[in-house]
């Protein structure tokens, strides 16, 4: 099984960079994700709320298991989330096109955290 049927099979993703502008990929995918019956926890501390979900500051501030990571943010702030990972224990991590650096790619190779560089919004 690759990886991508193998974390497509888990339920709870959190999305980061978790946007309320419907056009984005922010908004598109926690909405996609939702729509194919996985439970999807955005993260932005701007909003309280997007497409109709709880919105949580951090990943942090859920308390359900997390089990897949949907980056959606620049990849200078990346770094930081990928901190917050570890620290989780959070083993899976879904790169956006446009989220992707060198510096995540070794941070997570480091410290045994797993990464699909695709796109979630296209997989469902």
């Amino acid at each position: 099984m690759s990886l991508i049927e193998k974390t497509m099979k888990l339920k709870n993703w959190a999305v980061v960079g978790a946007t309320t502008k419907k056009n984005r990929f922010g908004y598109k995918i926690i909405k996609k994700i939702k729509e194919n019956d996985y439970n999807v926890f955005p993260v932005n501390p701007k909003f309280e709320k997007v497409a109709g979900l709880k919105c949580y500051n951090d990943l942090s501030a859920i308390d359900a298991k997390i089990d897949v990571v949907d980056m959606v943010i620049n990849p200078k702030h990346g770094i930081n989330v990928m901190e917050e990972i570890k620290k989780l224990g959070i083993k899976y991590v879904w790169m956006q096109p446009g989220t992707r650096s060198q510096e995540i790619r070794d941070f997570a190779a480091e410290n045994n955290i797993e990464l699909v560089e695709d796109c979630i919004y296209a997989r469902l």
